[in-house]
């Protein structure tokens, strides 16, 4: 039984620049309503749970947070409080979302960040004071944990420990709190008996696995296979969910080095098909700058985002009864 996309990434500014291109100028002129209207958007597909990618970010020469917080300047944006509109219009659509924990290290230094005890001191405060701040929402469902890793072919031992202790201190602040991660790395890894045991270490709720095909490391043929062999591993050890982080983007020319746009949902279709019998949901990354609903007042994004829009629509209308 084909599964429909249940959710989506969601992003106040999109990390990478150059891949940003078609939306980071206009969403910055964002205003509360205009937020509010995507998270609309969103919920028109029936999707249900948003993943915030990040609620600030350091960059080597400038760092900005999507909240008030002492921990990094605000960001400079039209909207008067993006975050609160994001939990308030998710509220209201019966949505759940997931707060990212990052970035509170310049984002390209993964490893560092992993580690650092000044990187943890800032996101540990952050997380104190966004749950302080909009906690009473019945929307904030849960923690994103931003800095992925590969699993190579196994995951790397300081990762099991940044998220178990991420874990621990976002549920410090409320146990019924879940914790997502998202890694990349499905190509190489072994789902074997050793990665069951790394399952069972991991102190998350939640692992929604990369597809990797709008980054060209796999095609959705591949995908299949890979994902069956995750289920049975999850289902072994018994502990987290297995979700899929399924992308429907494109890039302009290099990988990571030019501007995201929508893929055509042909693609997109072959995706759902081949990992729809394995996982639990499908998250997708992501709705923002990849489809607008028609007569939006919200519009970001490359022009093809109208067209996914409708086509998903229909394929959702034929498909999903």
């Amino acid at each position: 039984m084909l599964k429909p996309i249940n959710g989506t990434w969601f992003e106040f500014h999109h990390h990478n620049i150059k891949e940003g291109k078609y939306w980071n100028p206009i969403v910055r002129e964002f205003s509360d309503e205009q937020w509010e209207a995507k998270v609309d958007e969103i919920a028109s597909l029936g999707m249900k749970y948003i993943v915030l990618l990040t609620s600030a970010i350091i960059y080597h020469d400038w760092s900005e947070a999507y909240f008030e917080t002492d921990v990094l300047p605000r960001a400079r944006m039209a909207a008067k409080d993006p975050m609160d509109a994001l939990l308030r219009a998710a509220e209201r659509n019966d949505m759940k979302v997931f707060m990212s924990c990052g970035f509170y290290g310049t984002w390209v230094e993964t490893e560092n960040n992993m580690v650092s005890p000044e990187v943890q001191a800032r996101a540990f405060r952050a997380m104190e004071q966004l749950y302080t701040k909009y906690g009473h929402y019945t929307s904030f469902y849960g923690w994103y944990l931003p800095d992925e890793t590969a699993i190579a072919p196994y995951f790397d031992e300081n990762f099991i420990k940044y998220v178990n202790a991420y874990s621990a201190f976002g549920k410090s602040l409320n146990k019924d709190l879940k914790v997502l991660i998202a890694p990349y790395g499905t190509n190489m890894l072994k789902a074997d008996d050793k990665y069951v045991e790394q399952l069972k270490e991991l102190d998350c709720d939640i692992i929604a696995y990369q597809d990797e095909i709008g980054v060209r490391k796999s095609k959705p043929e591949d995908t299949e296979a890979y994902y069956a062999a995750l289920r049975k591993a999850h289902d072994k050890a018994g502990r987290s969910a297995l979700w899929a982080d399924m992308e429907v983007f494109e890039f302009e020319g290099d990988v990571y080095r030019s501007a995201l746009y929508a893929a055509d949902m042909e693609r997109i279709d072959r995706q759902i098909k081949s990992i729809s019998p394995y996982v639990d949901e499908i998250l997708i990354y992501q709705y923002t700058g990849m489809f607008n609903k028609p007569g939006t007042i919200a519009y970001c994004g490359h022009p093809d985002s109208i067209k996914l829009y409708n086509d998903y629509k229909a394929w959702l209308e034929k498909n999903i009864k």
